[in-house]
């Protein structure tokens, strides 16, 4: 059997609980991928979003939804071996994959040298939106996993002041009839690394020619200290991270100072005499 052929069976075979049926829950829970649907998956090449892909592939095969979907890597300024690595690993996975270029990482440090990474991730958007459009695409599907929305709930509670998620979809807000998919949403990434790992596969970890110079990124040094603490948290009560989870799909507004509802605040104050 080709090399990725086993990694395909090892989705559906040996990590069916831990990531295939995840994926097919999340994109069946919250109507991620639906008939008719044109889907842009987003490669960046790292391990998340190439998994994506191989599940989407193994969505159109088995998964009795008619789609279409479109592979495709933003090369924001990629050195040669970055670029020359995620190329191969497209074909070593058998993948379709579409890449353009653009100079997104020149840009985004000479805009903000200090945290470039936050720079680079809204132009990121900017350049993906676009492309969806020009593929005639409804959807964008973007790698992101189940330790990311719990990270990025805790940052908005730590460092934000608010009580937020990243949610599994979102309308884009400037591309009207472009939405935002995160099929991963339910997989966790100690089972992403499993499968990398089973697979003998290797990924960047991080394309960017900036990294050494923004070590020091504040938005950067403050989700591994998210890490860290899940980590740890983790070590007391292994339910932690699934426990932060279902608290954002059981909030209870009777027992909460105030909360928001399109940009408009509301206080317990306001009914608590009613």
């Amino acid at each position: 059997m080709e090399e990725y052929k086993e990694i395909e069976r090892s989705i559906i075979k040996k990590y069916r609980k831990e990531i295939w049926a995840k994926f097919v829950k999340a994109c069946k829970e919250y109507e991620l991928i639906n008939e008719g649907d044109k889907v842009m998956v987003c490669i960046s090449g790292g391990k998340d979003s190439f998994l994506l892909a191989k599940c989407v592939e193994e969505l159109q095969k088995h998964g009795g939804v008619k789609f279409d979907a479109f592979y495709v890597c933003m090369n924001p300024g990629y050195n040669d071996a970055n670029k020359e690595m995620i190329l191969n690993n497209a074909k070593k996975l058998n993948i379709n994959l579409e890449m353009f270029d653009s100079d997104i990482f020149d840009v985004a440090n000479m805009l903000n040298e200090k945290s470039p990474c936050y720079m680079c991730a809204r132009m990121r958007r900017g350049y993906l939106y676009n492309k969806a459009k020009e593929l005639g695409c409804n959807k964008i599907a973007l790698g992101h996993h189940f330790d990311d929305v719990i990270e990025t709930t805790l940052l908005s509670m730590f460092y934000g002041s608010e009580v937020k998620t990243m949610l599994p979809k979102l309308h884009s807000e400037n591309y009207e009839g472009l939405e935002l998919i995160r099929p991963l949403y339910l997989v966790k990434e100690n089972n992403i690394l499993g499968w990398v790992k089973y697979n003998n596969l290797k990924f960047i970890n991080c394309a960017c020619k900036f990294t050494e110079k923004v070590n020091g990124d504040i938005n950067l040094s403050k989700r591994r200290e998210m890490k860290e603490l899940i980590k740890h948290l983790r070590s007391l009560n292994p339910d932690i991270d699934y426990n932060i989870f279902k608290s954002l799909d059981n909030v209870n507004l009777n027992c909460v100072l105030g909360f928001k509802k399109d940009g408009v605040y509301k206080s317990f104050m306001e009914d608590y005499d009613k």
